[in-house]
């Protein structure tokens, strides 16, 4: 038979993934003719290369992996251990731990960028959620304490950072915010109302939390309208939204297009919510529910001044949620040292996504060139607010280490 053709299917096949030792060989030079000749003959050797956690093992691929492990895909070391085991390699969550912690700290001079431009303005969001660390001085195991976010900084280049307190005290995104002047955009816990005493701050209430107190009413209660018609018209009020995001408008026509559309609907809103006013007791759910959204009306209506704000606190919650779901696995930090370097990473981390970057090349890339680097105008060329996917690409394929 002659061959008239061909059909081809494909599969997918996984190779596990492997380790290597990259050998740094450094040849050591002598004058033979002056050993024992000539007093203090010296042996000459190059430098070693710099390392960005000196005397250990670790390269940047090795900790961009383990680190992109932990905080982009929630393993806690301590599942990463036996990963590692199951191909042939010995690596203790300790030392897992000790090399992160060393990071976080080398990727300071960048973190405090990433401050800068928060406090820079003019849009921040914030939120917050629990963490227990076991260590924490003065304090028993099961405290809890609190993991802070802040997304802000120039519109279209956010910068998030990640701040672990011990206390959920107003004084913390007070002191953060020092100097601050802008919008701030949070929920309505008590807490962040010292905020809006400061001069120079405007703040914002979040919809999407309004809205939760309503569903809470539905859920119990089917048939009760009040509830109901108010979702309606929070529905409405995000129709606006998903308007002007797939029109793909401006900042300017996306505020015009809130003028016409949706302050009608605000008014709408707040009449039926005086109207429930008088209809429930403030005690019910669907009465908390009112209380909470006239309590925080002239946040919640806020936003229409400008295109760049945003009717919820969704971003900064999305930012959050990533740390929400890692904590289910790895439970606590066992010291605040360990908290600390949680939120550093977080920090990196987040920044990278919320600006077009997959994580794990923007760490392989970062810590890769880290060893390099000295000054202010240095680090700024590493934020990821200032580089393009390709960039991150290119700079590991041309980091090729080992002899």
């Amino acid at each position: 038979m002659s061959r008239i053709g061909q059909e081809t299917s494909e599969k997918l096949k996984i190779i596990p993934p492997k380790l290597v030792v990259v050998r740094h060989i450094r040849p050591k030079y002598a004058c033979r003719a002056c050993q024992g000749v000539v007093e203090g003959a010296k042996v000459k050797v190059a430098e070693p290369p710099v390392e960005l956690i000196p005397k250990s093992i670790a390269t940047a691929e090795l900790l961009a992996y383990l680190i992109a492990s932990k905080f982009v895909d929630a393993l806690p070391f301590y599942r990463q251990e036996r990963i590692l085991a199951r191909i042939g390699v010995d690596l203790s969550r300790a030392t897992m731990c000790h090399w992160t912690i060393e990071v976080a700290r080398r990727l300071e001079p960048l973190l405090e960028l990433l401050r800068q431009r928060i406090r820079a303005g003019p849009y921040v969001q914030i939120d917050e959620t629990t963490l227990q660390v076991l260590k924490e001085p003065g304090r028993q195991p099961e405290s809890k304490s609190y993991m802070w976010v802040y997304r802000g900084g120039e519109p279209g280049k956010p910068s998030l950072i990640f701040q672990y307190f011990p206390s959920r005290s107003g004084d913390v995104p007070f002191e953060f915010l020092t100097d601050y002047k802008g919008y701030v955009q949070t929920d309505g816990y008590k807490g962040y109302d010292k905020l809006g005493s400061k001069p120079g701050i405007v703040m914002l209430g979040c919809w999407a939390h309004a809205r939760r107190y309503f569903v809470e009413v539905t859920k119990v209660s089917a048939t009760g309208r009040g509830a109901h018609d108010m979702l309606e018209l929070i529905r409405d009020l995000y129709g606006v939204e998903h308007e002007a995001e797939k029109g793909k408008l401006d900042l300017e026509q996306t505020a015009k297009l809130r003028q016409e559309k949706a302050q009608p609907i605000l008014a709408k809103i707040k009449a039926q919510l005086d109207s429930l006013t008088d209809q429930t007791p403030p005690q019910g759910l669907l009465g908390k529910a009112v209380g909470y959204a006239l309590g925080q009306w002239e946040r919640l209506t806020r936003y229409v001044e400008s295109g760049m704000l945003h009717a919820d606190n969704n971003l900064a919650e999305n930012a959050i949620r990533p740390f929400v779901v890692g904590r289910k696995n790895f439970l606590f930090s066992d010291t605040p040292a360990g908290a600390y370097a949680s939120a550093a990473l977080y920090s990196i981390v987040e920044t990278a996504r919320a600006n077009g970057h997959e994580p794990y090349w923007y760490l392989r890339f970062l810590l890769t060139k880290l060893t390099d680097v000295s000054s202010t105008a240095d680090y700024e060329k590493l934020l990821p607010q200032n580089l393009r996917p390709d960039d991150l690409i290119r700079g590991a394929e041309n980091h090729q280490g080992g002899s």
